[in-house]
């Protein structure tokens, strides 16, 4: 078995896919020609989003992301993680946290897409110093 995809349920696909091409600097690899489900090139596991009325349609009650009281995050990895944050800020993700020196060694930083997910812009971990 393998881990192959995550989706997200938003308002608007089309939107929410044009915002983490150009927050994130992702690309679209699929978008339904509907609109109601799209998916990001983000390597062997996939991004996807749904439209939350296709999921009502479907018999499902998708409630709105809260960034204030997340359930799970999302995370984009980076070597340059002001340059990163600054580029989804100018994008209009909201700002959670400004990126900040984590005592493991790793810079951590979270905004939030306009559908409300909490996502967070990290530096690689660090591995242990065997000194």
């Amino acid at each position: 078995m393998i881990f192959r995809y995550t989706i997200l349920y938003v308002a608007d696909v089309p939107a929410t896919l044009t915002f983490f091409n150009t927050a994130f600097g992702t690309q679209t690899a699929f978008l339904h020609e509907s609109g109601d489900y799209g998916e990001l090139a983000t390597g062997s596991t996939k991004l996807a989003f749904s439209s939350t009325e296709l999921m009502t349609n479907l018999g499902k009650n998708p409630t709105k992301a809260n960034p204030s009281a997340p359930t799970f995050e999302i995370a984009f990895e980076s070597d340059d993680v002001l340059a990163a944050f600054n580029r989804a800020t100018a994008a209009g993700a909201k700002i959670i946290q400004k990126p900040r020196e984590e005592p493991w060694g790793q810079t951590t930083s979270y905004v939030s897409d306009p559908n409300g997910y909490l996502v967070e812009i990290c530096s690689p971990v660090a591995p242990p110093n065997p000194d």
